[in-house]
C-alpha cells in the first residue's frame, strides 16, 4: 500500500504559495542493507540547523519522476540505482518561501558507485552523506528537535523510512 500524506506549515508564518514543486526522493539501500542519508548543514532563512535527509530533488523537463530519483540519487551520493517500488507521496508545504512540495517517494538499490557531482543550489546544504542502517536512520530522524524546519523534515521522511523498513526486514529473511 503506497502512502499519502498531507502536511502543513505550522512552524512559521504563512503568507501564502506561490509556487509549486515536484520532487522525487529515494530511500537507497545497498548490499549490507544500509541506507543513505544527507546530512545537511544550513544557517539561512530557516535557521542554523543540522538534521537528515533523503536523497532527492525537483523533476526537470520532461523527465519522468523515475528519471527524476536516478538521476538525483547519481548527483548527490554517487551511485546508479535501480528503482525496486513507489512507497508514496507526501504533499508539504514551506511557508518562508512560499512552496507546496509533492514529494513522490521511491525505494532503490544501489547498483553501481559513480562520482558524486551536486549541480545544485540546495546540494551545497550537504555536507556529508551517511550509510547507515535504517532502524539508526530512524533513531537520527525521532532525535531531530520537534521545531523549525527539523520538525518539517522529520514529519515528511519518518513514515516512509517506516515502510523502508518493512522492506528490508523481509529482505533479511
Amino acid at each position: 500500500m503506497k502512502l499519502k500524506i498531507s502536511l502543513v506549515d505550522d512552524q512559521f508564518e504563512n503568507n501564502g504559495i506561490t509556487q509549486t514543486r515536484n520532487i522525487a526522493r529515494g530511500i537507497v539501500f545497498n548490499n549490507e542493507n544500509k541506507i543513505a542519508l544527507l546530512k545537511i548543514k544550513r544557517n539561512d532563512i530557516f535557521g542554523n540547523t543540522e538534521y537528515y535527509e533523503t536523497p532527492g530533488g525537483g523533476m526537470e523537463n520532461k523527465e519522468t519522476l523515475n528519471q527524476a530519483v536516478i538521476r538525483e540519487i547519481d548527483e548527490e551520493i554517487g551511485y546508479q540505482v535501480e528503482v525496486i517500488s513507489s512507497l508514496g507521496t507526501v504533499v508539504d508545504y514551506y511557508n518562508l518561501i512560499e512552496r507546496k512540495n509533492i514529494n513522490h517517494y521511491f525505494l532503490c538499490r544501489a547498483i553501481k558507485e559513480t562520482n558524486i557531482h551536486r549541480v545544485s543550489q540546495g546540494d551545497n546544504l550537504i555536507s556529508q552523506v551517511l550509510w547507515v542502517n535504517i532502524d539508526e536512520a530512524i533513531d537520527l530522524y525521532e532525535s531531530l528537535k520537534d521545531t523549525g524546519i527539523d520538525l518539517l523534515i522529520k514529519r515528511r521522511e519518518l513514515p516512509f523510512l517506516l515502510e523502508a523498513k518493512k522492506y528490508l526486514n523481509r529482505r533479511k529473511i
